[in-house]
């Protein structure tokens, strides 16, 4: 008997309504064991068909930014769909954004990492603001009371999407605007001055190229002041209540990340105040971006997660050539490669957040290397996970409706903000020549696992070649960076993780020539213990 074209069949069912934490194990043994019981709540809340379609409505109806009223008078003003707003008040109320601040304790930025992992697996385009607010609180906290009501606003768990000055909110956001035309990366080259004003306050003219989450109620800038390149605070709305001198002059055309807003802007003596010292501007607004880099990794790791997820739940659904495709040889492979390689991201982002949490000198030093070494090398590998995940589903992957697509076009973002390959790799080589300490600090984690396993060891002696080997290191950066990353998640399940995990990465990763591709992992590795790590069906 013929069927009709809306006779569906051999298509897999959506992936919604399940608990993003209990499903990863993965995630769960990297995280403290106190935390289980309110993360497995997040995750089952975050999981829920409501969350997905708010990540979906959010990116199909973008932000409209609305230049002037009705009367003719300046607004500057981004307008965002209902979804955004719903997304924004469920994060903020999580705790998503400035949780260990609000609520500090011994696991409070590891909980907050696992916590914003799942977060970013259903619209991660809530992560510039988040990650914005995130990173200015211990900027702002060394400036002692001067900023007091705002640290308070953005400690809040209150979302409050008015746009009105903020004294007068709930709760706040912060927004940065580093970069210019003319420089891009290289912040010194800025021609955004700032004039000192009577007061304390400052007045600042010029431009920002890329003007991150332009509905923020602040923003940490740039600007050369007489004494030099220096930070400060500019609010939305000047202290009288009148619109402040920002002058949005158009929201920016992305590839991805379309729930968000990125602008450009122009500075007409905009009223700022100065956060930290003048001339020390890159410092300063460094400390804001050491906690937006570990944002950029692991949100990463959680997007890439989903997209393995995905591909898993699509392969348990979907037969070709009379039999599923999760029971073919070649299928399986692949998909156990991508949960390798998610697990991977998931310790290594998991161990620098934990770092975050210690005030031993060790684990600071550590976070100095291990931060643009993490942010290098899970951002490369996410876009490459991503676009095996889509070939999984076949054509479905590539079309706009299905999960894939968006999360796709979101991978490649976070390779770019917070200071692209090079600049990571580069500051890596930095914390290797400048603070010996941050190498100890290394050697101590690398020296956990030695003697586990030969293989490993052999790969570590390379790395210490490499790295004594001081003509030319700018050119092998890379190189470095990449082999520190995989020796440290490495070690991390050589002592940490499941002896299936720990040998099937050494076997397909610290093997003379691995391959590029996955789905090439050697023969005797468990690939269903592999799979389960990541996207365990309960």
């Amino acid at each position: 008997m013929a069927t009709g074209s809306q006779d569906v069949a051999n298509q897999s069912t959506e992936l919604l309504d399940y608990n993003l934490f209990i499903s990863q194990p993965a995630l769960m043994d990297a995280t403290p064991k106190g935390t289980h019981e309110r993360l497995a709540a997040l995750g089952q809340r975050l999981g829920s068909a409501e969350m997905f379609q708010l990540g979906d409505a959010a990116n199909r109806n973008p932000p409209v930014l609305k230049l002037f009223d009705r009367f003719g008078r300046r607004r500057d003003e981004v307008e965002f769909h209902p979804a955004w707003h719903e997304l924004m008040r469920t994060l903020v109320a999580e705790g998503l954004h400035t949780g260990p601040w609000s609520a500090p304790g011994p696991a409070a930025h590891a909980e907050r990492a696992a916590g914003y992992m799942m977060w970013a697996e259903v619209e991660n385009g809530t992560q510039c603001p988040a990650t914005m607010s995130y990173g200015a609180v211990p900027a702002l906290e060394r400036q002692g009371s001067e900023y007091r009501k705002w640290l308070s606003l953005l400690k809040s768990r209150e979302y409050d999407p008015r746009f009105v000055p903020a004294m007068g909110k709930r709760g706040a956001l912060m927004g940065m605007g580093m970069t210019e035309k003319q420089g891009g990366s290289d912040v010194r080259t800025n021609t955004t001055f700032a004039v000192p004003a009577p007061g304390g306050e400052y007045r600042i003219s010029g431009h920002k190229w890329f003007f991150s989450a332009p509905m923020c109620d602040a923003f940490l800038v740039l600007a050369q002041a007489p004494a030099g390149l220096t930070c400060f605070l500019l609010p939305r709305f000047q202290p009288d209540g009148s619109l402040n001198g920002l002058r949005l002059q158009r929201l920016k055309d992305k590839l991805g990340n379309r729930s968000n807003a990125s602008s450009e802007v122009e500075f007409v003596e905009a009223y700022g105040t100065l956060v930290g010292e003048e001339g020390r501007g890159i410092p300063t607004i460094l400390e804001m971006g050491v906690f937006t880099r570990l944002d950029n990794a692991v949100a990463s790791a959680g997007l890439m997660r989903q997209c393995v997820s995905q591909a898993v739940h699509h392969a348990r659904f979907r037969s070709a050539f009379g039999k599923l495709l999760f029971d073919q040889p070649l299928m399986r492979n692949v998909l156990a490669d991508l949960a390798l390689e998610c697990e991977a991201a998931i310790v290594l982002a998991m161990r620098l957040a934990a770092a975050f949490d210690s005030n031993d000198e060790a684990e600071i030093m550590l976070r100095r290397i291990l931060t643009p070494a993490a942010k290098y090398w899970i951002c490369k590998r996410a876009p490459a996970v991503g676009a095996e995940a889509m070939e999984v589903l076949g054509g479905n992957g590539y079309i706009e409706e299905w999960p894939l697509a968006r999360r796709f076009r979101e991978l490649p973002l976070n390779s770019i903000w917070e200071g692209s390959g090079n600049i990571m790799c580069l500051d890596v080589l930095r914390a290797l020549n400048r603070e010996p300490r941050s190498r100890d600090a290394l050697d101590v984690v690398l020296s956990s696992a030695k003697g586990l396993d030969v293989s490993y060891d052999r790969f570590i002696g390379k790395l210490h070649t490499e790295l004594a080997k001081t003509s030319e290191l700018e050119g092998r950066a890379r190189r470095v960076t990449e082999m520190i990353a995989l020796s440290v998640q490495a070690a991390i399940l050589l002592t940490r993780g499941p002896d299936s995990s720990a040998r099937a990465f050494l076997m397909s990763r610290l093997c003379e020539g691995a391959p590029g591709a996955f789905g090439t992992l050697p023969g005797g590795i468990d690939q269903t213990a592999l799979i389960d790590r990541v996207f365990r069906v309960l």
